[in-house]
């Protein structure tokens, strides 16, 4: 059999219902191009969730106070008050898988200066903290110990905070701002992060001793959250056994209680959030794939009335010598052929859409070798089985009877 032939036989068998057959090719290059889209979306969104979770260090731990879950009941507030500033020093004498160690006080309220005021959170933190989430003073300085152990009212600004209060291009080095009533001195420019992969603003943040803002702001003795880095990225599995270990020597946890502490790493944070992606990307794909089906569906429909449309044509094929099996590869060929080229124009569509929503909104995408492949292969797959079955029909067709069709 020659296959050059069959193919021009049955491209123009196709191109005799041109209309016909683009709206049957239609169907699966927008559902292809779906697939591409939605799988390059939830690709590039869980690579985005990692390079920031990465931004932010690659060896960071993180223990907060209580634990996700204790008999299947979340913890209140009254039991999550466990942190305190003396963990933080057995911590950095203690653990020797910990390079740096910073409490993390959070308040949140209105940060006023002369008549301009903006609502932001105030971070209390030590002079560690800058390097374990990787953050630099662009202008000024960072507060010392001294200026901790004393609970300084002294501040580093980011700069959203900054163009709130001030405006644009304005050193706001010893100037004195206002937090819930406590005045602070501006000595320091945080650089500029930008917003996060959930839409929090990174500049929209300033940072104070944690003396300040635990004694001075919230009036509270516990420590909210304690971060560290690890010596090492290889030893923060390491670093976490000690921190778990240490914390419940403190704490006088029994044998087989429930740790009264959460801590976390960055690569549980990044497996957590890659878990969540990874759902959300089946999910788009299996609507994406639902669509494909249904084209599949469409086009058996398409080949049903092909080799109906078609029977007298079939009848005399077969009385000039056309075997079964010619008719049969002729009408895959014709599924195959329509399932394929739209396969790739669907496939360019995908890319071209994953491209656009990248550079007009902003999202991030990734597109995968193996997505486009994947695509590939199953718009052959489509053609193949749901062409089979009508092709099938027509090479078992009768000739005398094909030819008496009406």
């Amino acid at each position: 059999m020659n296959y050059i032939n069959l193919i021009k036989v049955s491209t123009r068998a196709l191109s005799r219902n041109k209309f016909r057959t683009f709206l049957t090719m239609l169907g699966i290059i927008i559902g292809i191009g779906s697939v591409i889209a939605m799988l390059a979306i939830g690709q590039g969104s869980k690579k985005s969730i990692q390079d920031q979770v990465s931004s932010m260090g690659s060896n960071l731990i993180m223990v907060m106070p209580g634990t996700q879950q204790r008999g299947g009941v979340q913890l209140g507030s009254d039991e999550s008050q466990k942190l305190t500033v003396e963990d933080i020093n057995a911590i950095t004498n203690q653990c020797s898988d910990i390079s740096m160690v910073s409490p993390e006080m959070r308040a949140m309220g209105q940060v006023i200066y002369s008549k301009q005021n903006a609502p932001t959170t105030v971070y209390g933190v030590n002079t560690n903290y800058l390097d374990i989430k990787k953050r630099a003073v662009t202008s000024g300085r960072m507060f010392n110990d001294k200026e901790v152990r004393s609970a300084a009212k002294v501040c580093l600004l980011g700069k959203t905070v900054i163009k709130n209060l001030f405006g644009v291009n304005v050193d706001p080095i010893g100037f004195t701002i206002r937090f819930k009533s406590i005045p602070m001195v501006v000595i320091g420019v945080l650089d500029e992060k930008g917003p996060n992969t959930f839409g929090q603003d990174q500049d929209d943040m300033i940072f104070a001793p944690y003396t300040t803002v635990q004694k001075r702001i919230l009036a509270i003795t516990h420590v909210q959250v304690i971060v560290a880095s690890a010596v090492s990225e290889s030893s923060s599995d390491a670093a976490v056994d000690e921190i778990t270990k240490l914390l419940r020597i403190r704490h006088k946890i029994k044998a087989g209680a429930d740790d009264d502490f959460t801590v976390r790493t960055q690569a549980e944070i990044i497996k957590m959030f890659s878990t969540i992606s990874d759902v959300l990307t089946i999910l788009l794909g299996a609507i994406a794939g639902i669509s494909l089906f249904v084209v599949g569906i469409g086009i058996m429909n398409i080949m049903y009335v092909s080799v109906t449309e078609r029977t007298r044509e079939i009848g005399l094929r077969m009385a000039i010598g056309a075997q079964g099996f010619d008719i049969l590869m002729q009408f895959l060929t014709e599924a195959i052929l329509l399932s394929v080229i739209g396969g790739v124009i669907g496939i360019a569509l995908g890319v071209s859409v994953s491209q656009l929503i990248t550079s007009i909104m902003h999202w991030p995408t990734v597109i995968q070798t193996e997505s486009v492949v994947l695509s590939f292969v199953v718009c052959t797959v489509i053609g193949v089985f749901f062409g089979w079955y009508p092709a099938h029909k027509a090479s078992k067709l009768d000739p005398i009877d094909a030819l008496r069709y009406e």
